[in-house]
């Protein structure tokens, strides 16, 4: 039987073709992962949309979401703060930039430098 869910159709209005099968995007957009030493990340510091407060945000990451998972504990760690990882990016509660590049330059991201 066929999978007939209306929620994964949601954009088609209507199809007359009977052979007609809808094409489901599934977020299974797999990151193809560049070497640690080709990613060219950008270290910066953020205070926007976060009422005044000050983060230090790492972006350009071309990881899988268990990696950036796992890099963004170890920088939190490292760090002794608070933070997430998510959407390509990692966010560390306070200034720690010339830290995080230092220690993402151990990690082989070589490429990575502060903005």
């Amino acid at each position: 039987m066929k999978n007939n869910d209306w929620k994964e159709r949601l954009n088609i209005v209507y199809s007359t073709n009977p052979d007609y099968s809808y094409e489901s995007e599934n977020g299974d957009n797999e990151v193809v992962e560049l070497p640690r030493e080709k990613q060219p990340l950008k270290v910066m510091l953020d205070k926007r949309n976060r009422k005044g407060k000050t983060v230090t945000l790492v972006a350009g990451f071309s990881l899988s979401s268990d990696s950036l998972d796992e890099l963004g504990r170890l920088l939190k760690t490292r760090c002794g703060v608070g933070g997430s990882a998510k959407d390509g990016e990692i966010i560390i509660q306070g200034d720690f930039r010339d830290r995080v590049v230092e220690l993402l330059h151990k990690e082989g991201f070589t490429k990575a430098r502060k903005i």
